[in-house]
């Protein structure tokens, strides 16, 4: 490998290394606040949130891969032009395409790379993530007893305290119904102070009363109901001391199944999505061709002797006007109330099944869609790194102040073209190939025109060029003004 080559390189991967990670960190900071509503308050152990921060960053890898790309390029060049090295080489005879040989080189493994992530860890990683989160969201919040408020997660019971110490813990006048045996409030146990602390394991509630009473009501016959007419005797009993325990049900994170997930679209790669789309629009092909044969079978042609006629039979022409009119008005009215009947019958068929035609299209696009995406990210690689390696030679400002702004406003006209294709291709509007590429194809002529510009020295980015210009302009204004002052005292 050259010297040069290297030197090019190095100065590559450190600015890509670092652009990918900050990416990766601004992306889940957005994704932790997207979801901090689900994750907040469910006590949560730390082996849990980290699995599934890995498994959402590994699905944020599509968007920050691009970005990181068309930043760690337009930083690069960025530097050897402000540094004047790229100048440099370009006198010492070495052109542009030349100087980007290694990188290209090294885009086409990130663009490689890029596709079999997508392909084998992205599904993986969706399947592992919709799982986690759904079962993230079915946990039950965190026990947490709040003052002057009743408790209900705990099944079967409402606890309610009217003050904590929240350095001691000690809670005081402690109020405790029991609705374990579905008997409404029949149960009542009241504490002047206690403690309840939660077991090691996270399974059982301790609750240590202190100095109460527990009311119990009694009835004699167990299918006696209990109503405000009945009256029954209650007992009572005083303790110094009373330990409760109550088992917490749902607090511990119950992980779903995994299987109820791997049917979606987004857990599939290429072949997997290539032989669901087959099957589904084979028969989205055959209910539509029944659709059409039950349309003209029972709402066109009514008759079921229709389709039995010979084929060679004697062609009669008849006048439907002519044949309407030989009736009576009772069989006229008979005739119309039919039609009217059977138009709305057909109507409401169309109608539902129109309904039902666009939902099972959105879902084959769907397919298409997430098929197309492995092959969107690893091309928006390539096309963001022709459009920030020849910008950083063009504006030749390297750091992380110009060439964050360039990037971040050429990402966000990407991301929603992007958006707005997928979700045309959704709505059944677009074509899903088309909806899915419509980014990359109008950023990748813009890519071909700063390559060629880059390569030909333009100054079309350059802000000393356009200020040189306004001078120009100024000038040649004001020498207008002056022969135009000139002429006027001649005259």
């Amino acid at each position: 490998m050259k010297t040069l080559h290297r030197f090019i390189l190095k100065s590559y991967l450190g600015p890509l290394v670092m652009t990918f990670f900050i990416t990766m960190f601004v992306l889940l900071m957005q994704f932790l606040w997207k979801y901090i509503d689900d994750l907040v308050g469910k006590g949560l152990s730390w082996d849990v949130i980290a699995e599934l921060l890995l498994y959402a960053a590994a699905g944020l890898v599509p968007l920050a891969l691009p970005l990181s790309t068309l930043l760690a390029s337009l930083m690069t060049m960025g530097n050897l032009g402000e540094n004047n090295e790229l100048l440099a080489m370009k006198s010492a005879g070495i052109s542009l395409p030349r100087i980007l040989t290694p990188l290209v080189f090294v885009t086409i493994l990130i663009s490689i790379g890029a596709f079999f992530f997508s392909n084998n860890v992205l599904p993986y990683t969706n399947l592992k993530i919709s799982t986690l989160l759904y079962s993230v969201k079915q946990q039950k919040p965190e026990l947490v007893i709040k003052e002057g408020v009743f408790t209900n997660l705990i099944e079967g019971y409402s606890i309610k305290v009217a003050d904590k110490d929240p350095k001691t813990g000690l809670m005081r006048r402690i109020l405790i119904y029991d609705h374990s045996k579905d008997e409404s409030n029949t149960t009542v146990t009241y504490a002047d102070s206690g403690y309840m602390k939660p077991t090691s394991d996270q399974k059982f509630l301790v609750a240590t009363l202190y100095n109460g009473n527990s009311y119990k009501e009694v009835t004699d016959n167990k299918n006696q109901k209990r109503t405000q007419r009945n009256k029954f005797p209650a007992q009572k009993q005083y303790f110094e001391k009373q330990v409760i325990i109550f088992e917490l049900k749902g607090f511990g994170l119950q992980r779903a199944d995994e299987s109820f997930f791997k049917d979606s679209y987004q857990t599939f790669n290429i072949s997997q999505l290539a032989k669901t789309k087959d099957s589904l629009s084979q028969a989205f092909n055959e209910q539509l061709r029944s659709f059409s044969q039950n349309v003209v079978r029972n709402s066109i042609f009514r008759n079921p002797y229709w389709g039995r006629r010979p084929v060679n039979h004697a062609k009669t022409k008849l006048n439907p006007d002519s044949l309407f009119n030989s009736l009576t008005p009772s069989e006229k009215e008979m005739v119309l109330d039919r039609a009217i009947e059977n138009a709305r019958i057909t109507k409401s068929y169309i109608s539902s099944s129109k309904d039902e035609f666009f939902y099972k299209q959105k879902y084959i696009n769907r397919h298409i869609i997430e098929w197309n995406r492995k092959f969107t990210l690893s091309f928006a690689c390539f096309v963001f790194f022709f459009i920030g390696a020849p910008l950083g030679a063009i504006i030749r400002k390297g750091g992380l102040g110009t060439p964050v702004v360039i990037s971040v406003l050429f990402f966000i006209i990407y991301y929603i073209i992007n958006i707005t294709g997928e979700k045309f291709a959704r709505e059944v509007i677009w074509n899903p190939t088309l909806g899915m590429w419509i980014s990359s194809f109008i950023l990748l002529p813009l890519g071909i025109f700063l390559s060629y510009k880059a390569t030909t020295d333009s100054v079309i980015l350059n802000a000393d060029f356009y200020i040189e210009q306004v001078k120009k302009l100024f000038r040649i204004k004001e020498l207008f003004k002056n022969l135009a002052a000139k002429q006027r005292k001649e005259n």
